[in-house]
Formats: C-alpha cells, sequence, structure tokens
C-alpha cells in the first residue's frame, strides 16, 4: 500500500519495503489507491471565468503505481528513445535515469548548479537526434546566471552509462531567489523552446532586450532559430511572469502554463511573437496589444508547473493547488472544461509527462521547502489517462 496525502498515513509496510536510494524494492510498482472520485464540469468556462473544479463524475485517470520514491525534487523529465526517462534534481544537480520497470540509476550531476529558493537544475530535453549525437540538454541556475548547457551520455547498458562534461549553449538569462522558468523542449519544428522567468522584477518581462520573462526559440548550437519574430533574437513570446510548462498538441500549436501573481494562472497558447501582458496585465482584459489566456485558474487551485499532452487532452500538474488538471482540447485548438483530478492525494505536483506507452509520469514536490513530505516523497507515480 502506498502512501496517500488524505489519509496523512505513515505504513510501517511500506517503510521497511523502501530501497535506500531507489524505488520500491522489487523494482514492481507499488499500486496507489484513488481515495478521492474525481469530477467533471458542467459548463465550459470563457476565457475570463475562472477554470474549477467540477461537477459530476466520468472514471477520469487512474493512479496505476509509484514507480520509485525517495527522490531530492525532481524537477526535468524526457524520455529516452528506449522508454527510460532521464530525470533531474533540482537541490544536488543530480542527473538520473529511470526505466519503466522502476530502475533507478545515477548518470551524473551537473557540477555548475547553484540551488537557491525555486532556482537548481532545472529543465531536462534529449536530442530529437539523440540516436546519432547522444545529447542531453539541461536548464541550470549558475552563480552568475541561468543557462542552458549540453551533455554527451556516453557509456552502455553493460559497462552503465555516464554523463559527459556539460557545454553551454546558451547563457546569460537573468536568474533569481524565485521565477526562474526552467521548462526546456523540443518542438515539432526540431528547434528547442526554453521558458524563462522574470526572476521577482516584472519589468523585465516586456523588455525586448532581456531574456527574462520570455519564451526563447533556439537551435541546438544556441543561435537564434531561423523564423523567429526578430532574427538576431531568441525571443519567441514575452510578457510572461513564469512559465513551467511547455506542450504540443497533435496539431502541432504551443501550449504553456503560467504562474499568476494573487488572482489568476493562466493556460496560453502561444503565438509568434506574441505579448502575454505581465506585467501590465493579470489573466484577461488586457488590451488589443495583448493575447488573453485561454484559461485561468485561481492560484490557490493551480500554482501550474508541468504541462503534458495526452490522449486528446492537456494535463497540467498544480503545486499550491495540489491537483492534476485535465483539459479537453478541440480541433480548432479551443481549450475548454478543465477538471481536477488526485485533489490534494499526493501533496505538490510538479511536472507531468506523457511517457511513450501512452501513460503519464507525475512527479511530487513536497521537498521543495513548501510541502509536507511522507515518508515516500518525492515520487514518480504512474497515471493512466
Amino acid at each position: 500500500m502506498t502512501v496517500t496525502r488524505k489519509g496523512r498515513l505513515v505504513l510501517t509496510s511500506l517503510v521497511l519495503t523502501l530501497g535506500a536510494a531507489t524505488g520500491c524494492a522489487d523494482n514492481t510498482p507499488a499500486p496507489i489507491p484513488r481515495t478521492t472520485q474525481p469530477t467533471d464540469a458542467t459548463s465550459e468556462p470563457t476565457p475570463s471565468e475562472p477554470a474549477s473544479e467540477a461537477q459530476g463524475g466520468d472514471g477520469g485517470p487512474e493512479a496505476v503505481g509509484t514507480l520509485v520514491d525517495r527522490l531530492e525534487v525532481p524537477w526535468g523529465v524526457d524520455f529516452l528513445p528506449d522508454g527510460a526517462a532521464v530525470v533531474t534534481e533540482r537541490m544536488t544537480g543530480r542527473v538520473l535515469q529511470v526505466t519503466p520497470d522502476g530502475t533507478l540509476s545515477r548518470l551524473g550531476a551537473i557540477t555548475a548548479t547553484v540551488p537557491q529558493g525555486e532556482a537548481g537544475l532545472l529543465g531536462v530535453a534529449v536530442s530529437p537526434d539523440f540516436a546519432s549525437d547522444r545529447t542531453l540538454f539541461f536548464y541550470v541556475t549558475s552563480s552568475t546566471d541561468n543557462r542552458v548547457v549540453k551533455a554527451e551520455l556516453g557509456g552502455s547498458e553493460q559497462s552503465g552509462f555516464e554523463l559527459g562534461e556539460p557545454t553551454v549553449v546558451l547563457d546569460g538569462i537573468p536568474a533569481g531567489f524565485i521565477h526562474d522558468g526552467g521548462r526546456i523542449a523540443f518542438g515539432p519544428d526540431g528547434y528547442l523552446y526554453v521558458t524563462t522567468g522574470e526572476t521577482g522584477n516584472p519589468e523585465l518581462a516586456q523588455d525586448p532586450d532581456s531574456l527574462a520573462g520570455k519564451i526563447l526559440r533556439i537551435t541546438a548550437d544556441g543561435a537564434p532559430a531561423p523564423g523567429n519574430p526578430e532574427p538576431d533574437s531568441p525571443v519567441w513570446s514575452l510578457g510572461h511572469r513564469n512559465v513551467q510548462g511547455l506542450a504540443w498538441d497533435d496539431a502541432g500549436r504551443l501550449w504553456a502554463s503560467e504562474f499568476g501573481d494573487s488572482t489568476w494562472d493562466e493556460l496560453n497558447l502561444v503565438e509568434k511573437g506574441g505579448n502575454y501582458g505581465w506585467p501590465e496585465v493579470e489573466g484577461t482584459g488586457g488590451g488589443p496589444e495583448y493575447v488573453d489566456p485561454a484559461l485561468v485558474w485561481p492560484v490557490e487551485e493551480a500554482s501550474p508547473s508541468g504541462l503534458a499532452y495526452a490522449d486528446g487532452h492537456l494535463w497540467m500538474a498544480g503545486l499550491r493547488g495540489q491537483r492534476l488538471w485535465r483539459i479537453r482540447v478541440s480541433d480548432g485548438g479551443r481549450a475548454s472544461r478543465p477538471t481536477a483530478f488526485f485533489t490534494e492525494d499526493y501533496g505538490r505536483l510538479r511536472t507531468v509527462v506523457a511517457s511513450p506507452d501512452g501513460d503519464l509520469w507525475l512527479t511530487t514536490s513536497n521537498q521543495d521547502g513548501r510541502g509536507e513530505p511522507t515518508t515516500a516523497d518525492d515520487r514518480i507515480i504512474v497515471i493512466r489517462p
């Protein structure tokens, strides 16, 4: 049996079966009982209305099991071609590999990591050409800035894999105690998208010459990608407070989840050159020069981080909200009917990613200084959509 949040259970039998540094001792995911029933919306909120936990049930996603546990603030997750995942730990700077059967191994560490507040070793992205270049990309806070680095993964399954020495791809991204962004992902176009926060300095989000408060689009070598709004700039969109989730739907549309200030968190459909309004506007209604969010949430229901697309829906992990949101996406690109699941079952939820086999991997973030960790935290939980 696995510890859930609502019952605040600490089970002796679970503690005795925990591996010293890995997941379940036999590498078999432990079953997770669902302690709440999901609810579904009876109406479709407009962008000017708060998206809320809805009414009426539909069965919803199933929590299959805990894949690994007792991690230290897992932040980034991306998958290798063989189905194993690369996982970063924000505080330790460790880079881990987790296989679909729950086997955990250490690949190396980004030693330049300087964790503080919300900063540290954040996102990871596997090269789309990994089969030939064996390259992993990371977003990391150094002693001077936030930066994107890359490193080759050497070794073999027989001898063990080992991360090589990182080299800088893009540096000079402002860093702060808060609002460091940090999600990186390769898009369908083959370019690397990088989210940055405004580091607690809101005016930077509207400054086109600053890399803070932006979504960036770069080549694998760190140059501004062809087709950017300004040819010599990596900036793809601006006016962001703190984007920590990126996902593309089946039609190739880019979606981003974003922390609000004190009123509205946002889901945005990202447009080339779009200005998303911060700090001039939070939520909707900022005027024609700004792009309104597709959906908004009261901050206590979301504080969103990871974002994934699977089974015709966006899935958004909530930190303060402590729930997983499922959002319908229409063929025309309309987001609607947000539905909350697992509310307060597992505490703060950081990252959600779609695995190659169609499941979701969901990470907790209860060891980050703002949660209430159980003996099993932090965890990666397998969710069947």
